[in-house]
């Protein structure tokens, strides 16, 4: 693999509210044509040769949002899934779900556990969907797990916690790219980003396109990955 390319590469998709705020549309609007990028930015990474691609869909945090946004984003989920699983499918993509799945309704639950169970043996490039997910919340349920499994605090270390995360089968990821001109990482992969390279751009998540695909792992190609050791 060129080491120029990331093998994993995270996004924090931000701006659809502001995008459709711009075109004076509902929210929800924005939401719909964010979620319609989807097969064009999996197909760009793919075919740069990136092997694992992670999108920040649902926060803990934005269970505050008003009670209309929220039922139209699980809505939009479910539809997301039904109109693109398919063509996910077909181009040997494995998609796996990050967070918490149990404070989801049974119907959202059932339709992750049909992708994820549909895509698992596929071997192109994995799709890790954060929804309901919060960096924070991961690792609160990661320490109880090892309370629960009492394990000798003498033997606790970074690989027996990061095998009790969400993401415990995916590896770190080298960049973080997040949309919107907003420079902050919102509880996003927290301890799993300790080294990771980012990258921000003003470009709203649905005006997001290969050419910005380009320009990120451009970018990260200039980078000079250090992981602390100078």
């Amino acid at each position: 693999m060129n080491s120029h390319i990331p093998k994993h590469v995270a996004i924090i998709m931000d701006g659809n509210g502001r995008w459709a705020s711009m075109r004076g549309l509902e929210r929800s609007k924005g939401h719909q044509e964010g979620t319609k990028k989807l097969p064009e930015i999996v197909e760009g990474f793919q075919k740069a040769g990136v092997q694992y691609l992670t999108l920040y869909a649902f926060s803990t945090e934005n269970w505050a949002r008003p009670k209309k946004e929220v039922t139209a984003l699980m809505n939009l989920l479910l539809e997301s899934i039904a109109s693109q699983l398919d063509n996910l499918n077909k181009n040997n993509a494995k998609i796996i779900h990050l967070g918490d799945k149990n404070s989801l309704s049974k119907k959202v639950q059932k339709a992750i556990n049909k992708a994820e169970t549909i895509t698992s043996t596929n071997t192109g490039l994995t799709l890790s969907i954060a929804f309901n997910y919060g960096g924070r919340n991961e690792l609160i349920e990661a320490i109880k797990q090892i309370i629960k499994d009492g394990v000798n605090p003498a033997s606790i270390n970074e690989k027996l916690l990061s095998n009790r995360l969400y993401s415990k089968d995916i590896p770190d990821p080298d960049i973080i790219i997040r949309t919107a001109g907003e420079m902050r990482i919102s509880n996003f992969l927290i301890w799993q980003s300790a080294y990771s390279e980012y990258y921000f751009t003003e470009t709203l998540w649905p005006d997001f396109n290969k050419s910005n695909i380009e320009e990120a792992l451009h970018e990260y190609s200039r980078r000079s990955r250090k992981y602390g050791a100078s």
